[in-house]
């Protein structure tokens, strides 16, 4: 719709208001694409895809946390520092109770673990601040693998919160 010149003069005159110019149509809205599909995990585990999610750090009263996990969910992975105890506490979300097995490039090792009877359920594991497979898990090159009978695996980036966690603990 175009105005007339005679109109645009007396609307700077402040004589007539100008022409009501209407907005476009919102757009429709798009849809977003289906979550993927878990992809079977075969071949060289370096290989593997990374778990969708990222690494958070945060401290309070007890020490400091890295949390591994989609943005507003739950952790999927988390690491505790507890500075009183001097002690890295790892855990992950399931309730299943066999041993983890953590891949690094450096080094490979079954850890037991244990319910925390929390809701959402956890199972977790607590290190000496000194043990050598979390520098394995801080300096892996990347990614880490975390393995559990009965749980989703975890391939997760070896981020500098993980390291973060363990020099605040030592």
């Amino acid at each position: 719709m175009r105005a007339s010149p005679l109109l645009l003069v007396l609307a700077v005159a402040g004589c007539v208001a100008p022409p009501v110019q209407r907005a476009p149509a919102p757009a429709a809205p798009v849809a977003l694409p289906p979550p993927p599909k878990p992809v079977a995990l075969s071949g060289d585990w370096q290989d593997w895809p990374v778990t969708p999610g990222t690494w958070s750090y945060r401290r309070d009263a007890r020490g400091s946390l890295a949390l591994f996990g989609q943005t507003g969910s739950d952790a999927g992975l988390t690491l505790r520092c507890d500075t009183t105890a001097r002690q890295i506490y790892l855990s992950r979300s399931g309730a299943a109770t066999a041993a983890l097995t953590i891949r690094t490039s450096s080094a490979t090792r079954a850890i037991a673990v244990q319910p925390t009877g929390g809701t959402p359920p956890y199972v977790a594991a607590a290190f000496a601040a000194t043990d050598p497979l979390l520098d394995a898990m801080a300096f892996s090159r990347g990614r880490v693998v975390v393995e559990q009978p009965g749980a989703p695996t975890l391939v997760i980036p070896p981020y500098a919160e993980v390291g973060r966690v363990v020099q605040d603990c030592r």
